[in-house]
């Protein structure tokens, strides 16, 4: 007998990362912004430097769709660019002192949603999920996974 669709691990992990996707959208149009803005500042954060391209490959997105995102972040003076000293064609991105405050909201708005999500669920159970997606991430990565036989 097949598996039904709640309990099909593909389609409930494309489910929970697009009701994830969605929750965190509603929570960054209370901000005037985007998720995608919010990743590029989170990112930014952690990653100072990054190039418009190298921001497009993370937010899955085409490279003219960050800059127009970057765009706007520049004109609300949360981010910079910067020519990269060693490709003139090359923008590199960085968080100017004005982004602060919207890292602390971004901050709080993605403790609250974690809380959300994980809500009735153990911390061990937490980490046993952390290390099972780890294990599907790295067989995607690996190669392994490449094109077997669909």
């Amino acid at each position: 007998m097949s598996e039904s669709l709640d309990r099909e691990i593909l389609y409930l992990l494309n489910d929970v990362a697009r009701l994830i996707r969605t929750r965190a959208d509603q929570r960054a149009r209370t901000h005037g912004m985007t998720r995608a803005q919010w990743v590029i500042l989170s990112r930014l954060e952690r990653q100072p430097g990054l190039s418009q391209n190298e921001i497009a490959a993370i937010v899955e997105v085409e490279p003219i769709t960050v800059a127009r995102l970057v765009d706007r972040l520049e004109s609300a003076g949360l981010v910079e660019r910067r020519a990269d000293p060693k490709d003139r064609r090359v923008w590199r991105l960085h968080l100017t002192p004005a982004a602060e405050p919207e890292l602390r909201e971004l901050k709080k708005h993605k403790a609250a949603l974690r809380e959300e999500v994980t809500s009735g669920v153990s911390a061990t159970e937490i980490e046993q999920l952390i290390d099972g997606l780890l294990k599907l991430k790295a067989n995607l990565t690996d190669g392994r996974a490449s094109l077997r036989a669909v």
